[in-house]
């Protein structure tokens, strides 16, 4: 078999196996709550792409996708640093990973997004504030002192 007679099927397995990498990542992110998961599923989109790049620039015979992929690399690292940031306060914050953790990161001017599909135990009933008795100082509220009043 000549080189350029094997060249479309390297090119198909490659784009085959970036679409499955792809398609792996797509049903992680729709399919599971937990927040670890999720950017795992979204590296392994990442992933998908940079095999798809990589297949199209040998194919072609040039270096501009396998440059594309060492920039998306560089700032698939970053993204994830950032993201564990994020997974860690949400954890730290609520004692979970749930994808509803975020709810308790929001500023306090925004309002509260609704998710009719969550389970009871995450719904959180209001709390009123009360009025202490004359002369007697109230308790300090410890989720207040934990929001910025202004980004």
């Amino acid at each position: 078999m000549t080189p350029l007679a094997a060249a479309p099927a390297l090119l198909h397995d490659a784009l085959l196996v970036g679409a499955i990498l792809f398609a792996l990542g797509l049903v992680g992110i729709l399919a599971r709550r937990n927040l670890i998961v999720m950017f795992l599923s979204a590296e392994l989109m990442l992933q998908g792409i940079s095999v798809s790049l990589v297949a199209w620039s040998r194919h072609h015979g040039d270096f501009g996708g396998q440059v594309l992929v060492i920039l998306v690399l560089t700032v698939a690292a970053c993204e994830a640093a950032v993201a564990l940031v994020f997974v860690l306060q949400a954890f730290a914050r609520t004692g979970r990973l749930d994808a509803a953790a975020w709810q308790s990161l929001r500023e306090a001017t925004l309002p509260r997004a609704v998710d009719h599909a969550l389970p009871a135990s995450d719904a959180a009933p209001p709390r009123w504030p009360r009025l202490s008795t004359a002369g007697v100082e109230p308790a300090a509220d410890e989720e207040a002192a934990l929001e910025r009043e202004h980004v």
